[in-house]
């Protein structure tokens, strides 16, 4: 080789390098140490889980284990499997760490006696409650609990748990007929409580794809879905709400709702016993619905009644906005198995699921939207067998948002319904000092002391409107404002400081004060690390080997955060984001640094940056 081509070489890996530098130097003036960075944030969100790992254990008063997850064992199961998360705000961290400790407790093994499969399930309460599966697993929180799962590397835990709900015993065995079962519409266990398991099953391949899995359990996803359809639609053809998707409050997880209470007092007949002056001495709580059972109403018409509950199906934007959810899933599912398998007849399913999604989207923008309001509302299932019929129930609940939460609202059609989300930062509809209500505070009606939907806070509610109002900012708001940001940021740090010194989650919180969880502890209804993972820090998974990183973190309410060790698409992810690379550098360093596989592969100086990043193929 002669000594002019040697030179070239030279100069040619020396531009190379001057490249790759310059690369590295958008993401932090101290770039050779930006691999220490990586290594030392993720060390120290070892250390720090530890520590606060040994802290839970010695709680005294908490649920033991429903599974094998315990003190014993969990240091290594949580540092296997969950993304390492920290920030400059302690107590963030510490409940991040805390919620996945909380969920490894719930983690059980359950040997099904009807097909002898062992599965991985998730409970929602600890030990065997009369109104949960077989299994202990409950599907009113399923739909969080996969959004939270999703993110556990170790993908074989939700696939069993989808298996055990979509093919296992729980998708055939009907629910248990006991004195908790308020209800006479016999159905399996997987549909005992509202859900959008399909859609949930969905977000989690685009965490951890398995083309394969998907091609064996989609038609038990359709199978699914189709119990929803046939036992659960307003089946007259004349009603305002043909079609749509009805529900009784209790299993849609919400035990009494002013919409409701609204329906009743409207009613004759059967519920003339409910009026604006005594509906409160028998629907609002548990205990008042004994004194309905025993009112000459519940004899005269028993079939109105069980147990004191009124048979009173309503048609709310939650159960609508999951079938939407879960059809377009199935369309989205069908459409990728069609191009993984070249299957034809995935291509016409993925079509009519596409149609069925639009038709029942249409029904809710057309007939649950009050224009004049600016509000999704509830309304009275059109074939009530007893009660008014196709009755809009004019109050404003957390319920409304849900739509957003599945992206459901057309993007060309924002400006109409936007106008929705004034009320969510108004003292005069959800915002309070501990949290989101789950009704107008200005209605008369309000009243947040009862256990009930009428204005108490609800961790499983915050998961789903936050998880919408993050969806409205990023994928609607034409300009995101920093007030926009604040005020997701102050409803999550309410949410934090709700758990308390030593964190517990529960059931329930008074919006008006500064407290604590009320009712069971570390409970398994609500989610938060896909709160922070994907609303907050706006980790946005896709089905393509790439993702999107789009935080709404305002300017300046933390000086760093790191979230690492995710797995995700079979590799690693870790990001960075600092304002301050180098302490002995003065100025603006700001910087949002994102690694594959340990590899730098994207760099932004802004932390409001759209980021996506496409995953580098492996050498």
């Amino acid at each position: 080789m002669n000594k002019t081509f040697k030179a070239l070489i030279r100069i040619r890996n020396y531009f190379v390098y001057l490249i790759f530098a310059l690369f590295l130097s958008a993401c932090s003036t101290a770039r050779q140490s930006t691999y220490a960075d990586l290594k030392n944030s993720k060390n120290l969100a070892i250390s720090i889980l530890d520590k606060q790992i040994d802290e839970f254990n010695s709680y005294v008063g908490r649920p033991a284990s429903d599974g094998h997850i315990d003190k014993q064992n969990n240091r290594a199961f949580l540092r296997d499997n969950i993304p390492l998360f920290l920030c400059s705000d302690n107590n963030v961290t510490k409940v991040y760490n805390y919620r996945w400790w909380m969920i490894s407790k719930h983690l059980k093994a359950y040997v099904d006696p009807y097909d002898e499969q062992t599965y991985w399930v998730f409970t929602e309460f600890f030990g065997d409650k009369p109104w949960a599966t077989l299994s202990g697993a409950i599907p009113c929180p399923a739909g969080h609990q996969f959004y939270d799962v999703r993110w556990l590397r170790n993908p074989e835990f939700l696939k069993s748990y989808a298996d055990y709900y979509m093919r296992g015993s729980a998708s055939r065995l009907n629910q248990r007929e006991n004195a908790n079962f308020l209800t006479y519409t016999s159905r399996p266990e997987s549909h005992h409580y509202s859900s959008w398991m399909v859609n949930g099953i969905e977000a989690f391949l685009k965490v951890h794809p398995d083309n394969d899995w998907l091609y064996g359990i989609l038609p038990h996803l359709a199978a699914h879905q189709q119990v929803w359809d046939t036992l659960f639609t307003v089946t007259d053809p004349h009603a305002k709400t043909a079609g749509m998707y009805k529900f009784l409050d209790l299993y849609d997880g919400m035990e009494f709702s002013l919409s409701t209470v609204l329906g009743l007092i409207e009613s004759d007949g059967a519920y003339s016993l409910y009026t604006d002056a005594n509906w409160r001495n028998y629907y609002l709580g548990w205990g008042t619905t004994k004194n309905a059972a025993q009112s000459p109403h519940a004899k005269q018409y028993p079939e109105a009644y069980r147990s004191g509950y009124p048979d009173f199906y309503m048609v709310r934007p939650t159960l609508n906005a999951y079938a939407y959810a879960n059809l377009r899933s199935l369309s989205n599912l069908y459409t990728l198995t069609h191009h993984n398998f070249a299957d034809r007849e995935a291509k016409k399913m993925a079509m009519e699921y596409k149609i069925k999604a639009e038709d029942i989207q249409q029904k809710v923008l057309d007939v649950l939207w009050n224009e004049e309001d600016q509000f999704f509302y509830s309304y009275t299932a059109g074939d009530n067998k007893f009660g008014a019929r196709d009755f809009e129930a004019r109050v404003r609940e957390s319920v409304g948002y849900t739509p957003w939460y599945f992206n459901m609202i057309p993007f060309s059609d924002n400006g109409k319904y936007e106008g929705a989300w004034q009320i969510f930062a108004s003292e005069k509809g959800f915002h309070n000092t501990g949290g989101m209500t789950t009704a107008e505070q200005q209605h008369p009606y309000y009243n947040e002391q009862a256990y009930a939907w009428n204005g108490r806070g609800w961790p499983f509610q915050n998961s789903v409107v936050y998880k919408a109002y993050a969806n409205y900012l990023r994928n609607y708001k034409k300009q995101v404002t920093e007030i926009d940001r604040q005020l997701l940021y102050d409803y999550v740090q309410k949410l934090v400081a709700t758990h308390g010194e030593k964190p517990n989650i529960g059931e329930w919180y008074i919006p008006s004060e500064r407290g604590t969880f009320g009712g069971e502890k570390d409970y398994f209804h609500s989610t938060f690390p896909d709160i922070i993972i994907a609303d907050l820090l706006g980790f946005n998974p896709l089905h393509q080997d790439q993702f999107i990183i789009q935080p709404l973190l305002p300017e300046n309410t933390w000086s760093y955060f790191y979230l690492g060790n995710i797995a995700y698409h079979g590799r690693t992810i870790d990001i960075i984001w600092k304002k301050d690379w180098d302490l002995q550098k003065e100025g603006d360093q700001s910087a949002l640094c994102i690694w594959v596989d340990g590899l730098l592969v994207k760099t932004s100086n802004r932390l409001d940056d759209k980021v996506v990043v496409k995953i580098p193929q492996r050498p």
